[in-house]
């Protein structure tokens, strides 16, 4: 990005997103290995390949950076370091292994737990997000920008299919449209490009689910926070988060937690 003081690793990013891209694809609709690491949780061999490459890719470049993926075992030394990648290899999987184009590769560079770069990129859909600290986000030439909606009235939502199911949300916030798309970082990535208002989940999420998409929301303008309201504070020993309220606005951020809330 133009002023970016992370050159070097810009260079080494895009292109490692790009091979990334070109690995998922290459097993995206080939009816590829799959298997259940955890109730509910499919896993795939492109999620270890594509975790195994960025990996090499990116500590190869920088050595003394530490790591967070959701395919790779945690040994926290991430927690001694200033510099952390946090890698969701493929966020979306359950979407991937059925052929749905709703899936997304998520990075971020952390500095004393602190996003400064993310990507989001949804390779079968040929879209690619990108922030930096203080420089904005951007797809492509275009710079993002949150939604200015302010209001449930006919505010554009985004939640998961399961979570439209056990939740109702349709039925607790009528005035509003609610879409559902599997992979929390895309979602999260449409909301900064403002094609939706805000996004609502009750479900545990990690940091690498969020931690590209929290810069590309925050560098668009909007706002992300826990489902309580209080701020995600990442690189912690428990990587996890237990809801999320995202939104362009403050006021639409205010109205979703206060509805919440009285639900």
């Amino acid at each position: 990005m133009r002023g970016s003081e992370h050159e070097a690793e810009w260079r080494c990013l895009r292109a490692a997103i790009a091979a990334a891209g070109d690995l998922a694809l290459s097993h995206f609709r080939a009816g590829g290995e799959r298997w259940f690491k955890g109730p509910g949780q499919v896993v795939t061999a492109a999620d270890l390949e594509i975790d195994r490459l960025l990996h090499e890719r990116l500590i190869g470049a920088f050595p003394g950076d530490a790591w967070l993926s959701e395919e790779r075992a945690d040994d926290r030394t991430r927690l001694q370091r200033r510099r952390v990648w946090v890698v969701d290899p493929i966020d979306g999987t359950r979407a991937f292994a059925s052929g749905v184009p709703e899936f997304a590769i998520s990075v971020a560079l952390l500095v004393d737990g602190v996003p400064v770069l993310g990507v989001v990129a949804n390779p079968a859909t040929g879209e690619c997000f990108e922030a930096e600290r203080a420089l904005g986000a951007w797809q492509g030439d275009v710079r993002l920008r949150a939604s200015t909606h302010h209001t449930l009235e006919g505010a554009r939502l985004l939640s998961s299919r399961t979570e439209m199911r056990r939740r109702n949300w349709p039925g607790l916030m009528p005035e509003a449209a609610f879409t559902d798309l599997s992979s929390l970082a895309y979602k999260l990535a449409l909301v900064a490009a403002g094609r939706f208002d805000g996004l609502i989940t009750l479900r545990a999420s990690h940091d690498w689910d969020l931690a590209a998409a929290q810069l590309l929301i925050r560098e668009a303008g909007g706002v992300l926070t826990g489902a309580g309201g209080a701020d995600l504070v990442l690189n912690q020993p428990e990587p996890r988060h237990p809801g999320l309220i995202a939104a362009g606005t403050q006021a639409l951020h205010r109205a979703l937690l206060i509805r919440l809330a009285d639900s």
